[in-house]
């Protein structure tokens, strides 16, 4: 099976995605282009994890991203972001590796691979993308080349090599707080599935369990985990606000961009009222 064939990178409707992130600007496979792309998805798609909270499965294939993100202009966490970029990339005509990650948040603790980022090749160089990391990830692609920044406003990135892993980090005013960490590997479909399955079900798995959503934008970054919601601005204090259950559709959509339906208002409604 090619990769082609394993991804189902030909079912996306890249017109759609591009309408869907609101790109009009060139379609080559350039670093600009990239930039632009990965700035564009970041801008508008949300990211929550409503689907798993509320007990629902979750698909990984191509059509269903597309039903979902796309069509439907819902909001996903991490695989589905970056499983979506990633056949978007490829369309537009990117050498795109898939690759999964370990999620650090500051400790160098080995967890199970909770994350996935993407390594994408333009002829010598090589960059690291991920649209799917919540509020703290990248806004734009960083070369994956040790010591490499990215700055976007007042927030800074950092790749650095540790073994044969490659770290993200984040620049915090204490200084650099690993994001998460990697191996260029080969992974097929399946171990996205695994790795999915248990992010999504397990008891142990951060997105289970609990409402969360999350944005980064160039002045804000904000968290919603349960009822508390959580703002920061570069330089600025953490600013912590307890919500009360019928605030959360209004925060939803006005801050992470994920509208709900009369009947997902309804199921978080009870949910959180039996909590």
């Amino acid at each position: 099976m090619s990769a082609e064939e394993e991804w189902d990178v030909d079912s996306l409707d890249l017109d759609a995605y591009l309408r869907r992130i609101g790109h009009e600007g060139p379609r080559t496979a350039t670093a600009a282009t990239l930039t632009a792309v990965h700035r564009a998805h970041k801008e508008s798609v949300g990211f929550g994890n409503v689907d798993v909270f509320l007990g629902r499965e979750v698909p990984l294939g191509t059509r269903d991203l597309q039903r979902k993100l796309v069509d439907a202009r819902r909001g996903g966490y991490c695989f589905e972001h970056n499983l979506l970029f990633a056949a978007a990339l490829e369309r537009l005509g990117f050498r795109v590796t898939r690759l999964l990650a370990r999620v650090r948040q500051g400790r160098p603790t080995v967890r199970y691979r909770a994350h996935t980022v993407l390594l994408v090749t333009l002829g010598d160089t090589r960059m690291l993308a991920d649209v799917g990391f919540g509020d703290e990830g990248l806004i734009e692609p960083v070369p994956l080349v040790a010591g490499a920044r990215a700055e976007v406003g007042k927030w800074s990135w950092q790749v650095a090599a540790e073994g044969d892993q490659w770290v993200l980090r984040s620049l915090h005013d204490d200084g650099w707080f690993d994001l998460y960490a990697f191996r260029e590997e080969h992974h097929h479909f399946v171990d996205f599935e695994v790795s999915h399955h248990y992010t999504a079900h397990s008891p142990r798995s951060t997105f289970v369990g609990k409402l969360i959503a999350m944005r980064g934008t160039e002045e804000r970054r904000s968290l919603l985990r349960g009822l508390e919601f959580t703002t920061r601005s570069p330089g600025g204090p953490t600013e912590r606000v307890q919500l009360i259950p019928e605030e959360l559709p209004r925060v939803l959509l006005e801050t992470f961009l994920i509208e709900l339906s009369a009947e997902e208002k309804n199921s978080l409604r009870l949910l959180f009222a039996a909590s």
